[in-house]
């Protein structure tokens, strides 16, 4: 196997593993929200949190693969232009969930509770 060729599995691997986050999420978010949902009323609100966070992740796992085969494989001027633009759009997107999840911009730091500084429990 030739080393373009590794490169080009390798991937393909990567981005079979960020489709599989994706799709494992969106099961799991089903399922965590179904359970929220029988115990109170914020099933959607579960979905949206899991599958979104699930969401960020699949999507870091992406960029990796666009990095893997356009920089690896060729390394043109045309190609990384356009892994810089997918990296911007996967970004844009990524910032778009953490705002609409949590409620604040992604380079500002995420309020921790009293409860959870102090390591309570309810």
């Amino acid at each position: 196997m030739h080393m373009t060729e590794w490169i080009e599995t390798v991937g393909l691997a990567i981005e079979i593993a960020g489709v599989a986050v994706i799709v494992a999420g969106i099961l799991y978010a089903a399922y965590a929200s179904f359970v929220a949902r029988a115990k109170s009323k914020t099933g959607y609100k579960t979905f949206r949190i899991v599958f979104g966070r699930t969401l960020l992740l699949g999507l870091e796992i992406l960029v990796a693969a666009d990095i893997v085969k356009t920089v690896a494989l060729e390394p043109t001027l045309e190609s990384i232009a356009v892994l810089g633009l997918l990296v911007l759009i996967r970004t844009f997107l990524g910032w778009a969930l953490v705002v609409e999840l949590e409620g604040r911009w992604p380079w500002r730091p995420a309020q921790v509770s009293e409860k959870a500084a102090t390591g309570e429990t309810e």
